[in-house]
């Protein structure tokens, strides 16, 4: 069975919401050697309307991405959504009725890990019936007050911290898997 990750960055506030402006100052080799290591462990990404929109706009156009744009592009992407028509990007496809089932689905196939990137409200979805295998969480040293939250208000799923890793921009990865 394969495992279902979702991937986010946020601030230290937990403000997950169009981190473009806020990660850049923040890279570092070893914050860009986990996510190369993060998408060439997946074969398949799974992503909500919003974030399919964004990565659909760029990363088709972008160049000199190099092994990792092109394994952006290649890979099959399911995006999550009830109003999107079409899905333009090479190797996409619309789940669109009995999502939890689809995902499920999709994680008893053999291959390797799926990718949620961003995708909040799709996130707590799969937290919620129990299709996440483990969060990779990158907290940024970065407090905006206000914004979008992976978890908003409510309780959410009790969860079990399996690594962390401080990266010499001051990006903390931290793992948790949700404790079952």
């Amino acid at each position: 069975m394969r495992r279902l990750i979702v991937s986010e960055l946020l601030t230290l506030d937990g403000v997950m919401e169009d981190s473009t402006p806020w990660h850049r100052d923040y890279r570092s080799p070893e914050s860009g050697q986990f996510k190369s290591g993060e998408l060439f462990g997946s074969d398949t990404l799974l992503l909500g309307r919003v974030t399919y929109g964004g990565f659909a706009d760029y990363w088709p156009t972008v160049t000199d991405t190099g092994a990792f744009g092109e394994r952006m592009n290649s890979l099959p992407k399911y995006v999550v959504s009830g109003t999107l028509k079409e899905a333009h990007w090479n190797n996409s496809h619309i789940i669109r009725e009995n999502i939890a089932g689809e995902v499920a689905r999709l994680k008893t196939q053999e291959g390797q890990d799926i990718l949620v990137y961003g995708s909040g409200e799709l996130s707590r979805f799969l937290l919620a019936q129990g299709l996440v295998d483990q969060l990779n969480l990158l907290i940024y040293p970065v407090v905006l007050g206000q914004g979008k939250r992976l978890f908003g208000e409510g309780a959410g799923p009790n969860l079990t911290l399996t690594d962390s890793r401080t990266f010499s921009s001051g990006v903390v990865l931290l793992q948790y898997h949700p404790a079952r």
